[in-house]
């Protein structure tokens, strides 16, 4: 064999090297990889061991009788105290400071005002995205809505609505009407324009694009915005109940208000740590429904989800009874 052959068979030998991607020749795992996968137990152990620095430094400023502190019972109760005034919470006999009841009733004016928000700013955000007429006409009104400050509108509301239910939907559909319009534009904005070239090329007529082509491709973009913007809606909320008080005020911001002007600090860390962990259960719960809704989009996201396969589990245990029960 001759030098040029021995020269093309080494190298027919490390392309099929190459591409049969051996073992030896497989990625490791890095534990500060740049933008790769970490196992799923590495990703419990960091999010638990960010629990436990915070549990911990919450301890430490605490811990100690009096004075001795470094943040007074009036500024920071401890763990302990906290853990025991856990059980008035959720005292029937006191309806003013009840937990659970005031997280309903918050949570009912949210999704009211936010249901509101999502009927109206994603069809007009189709509209705008689709049409660029329509979204130079609105644009105006989408950048003042997205610009200025939340708490400018609370005294504007209470002129216009008093301090009853219906000031606390139309808040939350003011504050989020807005940015659910601007999402719902990029989203339609960022389909790829060879989708609707092909759509034209094929005969489809303008209609047929919108509601066959662009919508369905932004959709899964528009739900993963809205899943954000409801956690800031729970958020919201806070504010507006905080200015309403007396007889049927309820909710967790009015529970704030009454811990404030008490001084019960203690109420007032169980309701802050109360408010991210009903907005955390939520967004799984919305997640899991995004995961269902758009299969193609997060199919591969679903499966490191520990929500979504527990969802899976439940479905398969219900079906499973019902097709018992048929038979």
């Amino acid at each position: 064999m001759d030098t040029d052959e021995q020269e093309n068979a080494e190298g027919d030998q490390a392309s099929s090297v190459s591409v049969g991607e051996p073992p030896s020749l497989k990625r490791q795992f890095r534990l500060f990889g740049l933008r790769e996968e970490i196992p799923r137990w590495l990703a419990v152990i960091a999010g638990l061991s960010a629990v436990a620095l915070c549990a911990g430094m919450w301890y430490l400023t605490t811990n100690g009788p009096g004075e001795e502190r470094m943040l007074g019972h009036s500024q920071l109760p401890s763990i302990p105290e906290t853990i025991e005034k856990l059980p008035s919470v959720w005292d029937a006999d006191a309806p003013e400071r009840h937990l659970w009841d005031n997280t309903i009733k918050s949570l009912t004016r949210v999704v009211i005002g936010f249901a509101l928000a999502v009927g109206i700013g994603v069809p007009l955000g189709i509209v705008c995205g689709c049409f660029p007429l329509c979204r130079s006409f609105f644009s105006p009104l989408v950048l003042f809505g997205r610009n200025i400050p939340i708490a400018a509108l609370i005294p504007l509301l209470l002129a216009m609505f008093q301090t009853g239910e219906l000031q606390k939907y139309m808040f939350i559909f003011v504050a989020c009407v807005a940015f659910i319009i601007a999402d719902t534009i990029d989203a339609i904005a960022d389909v790829a324009q060879r989708y609707v070239e092909t759509a034209l090329s094929l005969g489809a007529a303008r209609l047929q694009i919108v509601f066959k082509v662009l919508v369905p491709l932004a959709m899964p973009t528009v739900f993963n915005s809205l899943r954000v913007m409801f956690g800031l809606a729970f958020g919201y909320i806070m504010l507006v109940e905080l200015m309403h008080e007396g007889e049927g005020a309820g909710g967790l911001g009015f529970l704030l208000n009454i811990a404030r002007r008490r001084g019960l600090t203690e109420y007032t860390v169980i309701i802050i740590l109360t408010i991210p962990l009903v907005a955390w259960v939520i967004d799984q719960m919305l997640y899991v429904i995004q995961c269902w809704l758009f299969p193609w989009k997060y199919s591969e996201e679903s499966k490191r989800s520990m929500a979504f396969r527990l969802s899976e589990r439940v479905l398969r245990l219900f079906w499973k009874r019902r097709r018992v029960s048929t038979a």
